[in-house]
């Protein structure tokens, strides 16, 4: 994470503010380290600040919000799981799209009849 990231998340509340050496670099725990990694990897599935906001601030609650921590990253991973499967649908389109077009390729190569492009309901069908 850049410095500017660590700063942000600080001013919002995502970390605490932490240590720092006689040089004023800030200095993590290992604790505060695992922290910065799910936080990161939170980031990385696309959930937003707020939902990182309220999910660190359950977490400061203690063992009494497991629950609803654990309801908060069940609903995220559904959202991620609902557009893993619109990226691979999206990706099926494209692979076919690229195959048809190779297809074509191969045919002005050797000189034989074109492919027509395929309706949109073609491509419906074919995803």
């Amino acid at each position: 994470m850049t410095a500017h990231t660590l700063r942000y998340y600080e001013r919002v509340g995502l970390i605490q503010p932490v240590g720092r050496a006689r040089n004023g670099h800030r200095r993590y725990s290992e604790a505060d380290e695992a922290w910065l990694k799910f936080l990161h990897c939170m980031r990385a599935t696309n959930m937003s600040i707020r939902e990182m906001q309220r999910y660190a601030k359950l977490r400061e609650e203690g063992d009494a919000t497991s629950l609803e921590r654990r309801k908060l990253l069940e609903d995220h991973q559904a959202s991620i799981a609902g557009k893993i499967i619109e990226l691979q649908r999206a990706h099926d389109l494209l692979n076919h799209k690229i195959t048809n077009y190779k297809v074509i390729e191969e045919r002005i190569r050797i000189g034989g009849p074109l492919l027509v492009e395929e309706s949109e309901s073609e491509l419906a069908t074919a995803t």
